[in-house]
């Protein structure tokens, strides 16, 4: 899961962003208004963890931007994390869009429980996914080919995951990299490559990944 962290203090932001990435996630820090914004524009998140108060801009209206303005892309799940503890504040983030809302100070493990039942939220739509004989299931991060359980990663079982929501597409590398990885990712590694490698070893034959070279790597549901 790749999350958009939008925090302002620079002790706090950098902590929560390794507990997270600790926690198997992808993680892009912003700490203005203005970084969040150029990577709203750029990027596709599945939660956006938001503080508003903000050095050069208003974190309230960034959130209401999100569901109004096409030039950025809303996250799946949008997730406040503010000292801003009134009555007035929570029902303000709330109708301009946010999924949650967590008042500061607040444990990491707290903040780590609501990504998890956000995630849930977020996976109820697509909650199962079918490829040909694999199956995956979003809620429980579990995946199986035929009737066999596979031990993926999450690093593997979220590549898995994006292949099999774009069955019979060719992703390029630079795609996976934006979509399973976050910004802090080299895109010069053979990062996506070594994954992938594990991921088709784990998959067995006959392999359900082929490489187009020179292009990316398509999903197919009979190879």
């Amino acid at each position: 899961m790749r999350i958009l962290l939008v925090e302002d203090d620079r002790d706090l932001g950098p902590v929560l962003a390794l507990g997270l990435r600790n926690e198997a996630y992808a993680v892009d820090l912003a700490q203005n208004y203005a970084e969040a914004e150029a990577l709203l524009c750029s990027n596709d998140f599945d939660v956006a963890c938001l503080d508003l108060g903000l050095p050069d801009g208003d974190g309230l209206e960034l959130l209401r931007r999100l569901g109004a303005d096409p030039a950025l892309r809303r996250p799946r799940r949008l997730l406040v994390l503010t000292a801003r503890d009134a009555v007035d504040d929570r029902v303000a983030g709330l109708d301009a869009g946010a999924d949650d809302y967590l008042v500061k100070p607040f444990s990491f493990q707290e903040l780590a429980a609501r990504l998890r039942a956000l995630a849930r939220r977020a996976d109820v739509r697509d909650a199962v996914l079918t490829v040909g004989d694999l199956r995956l299931d979003a809620a429980a991060h579990r995946a199986w080919r035929g009737g066999a359980e596979l031990d993926l990663t999450p690093r593997e079982f979220s590549m898995l995951r994006y292949l099999m929501h774009h069955p019979g597409r060719t992703v390029s590398a630079e795609e996976l990299l934006e979509h399973v990885w976050d910004a802090n990712a080299d895109p010069f590694t053979a990062s996506v490559r070594v994954i992938l490698s594990r991921l088709r070893r784990k998959l067995g034959e006959p392999g359900p990944i082929s490489t187009v070279n020179g292009v990316g790597y398509v999903l197919r549901a009979a190879p």
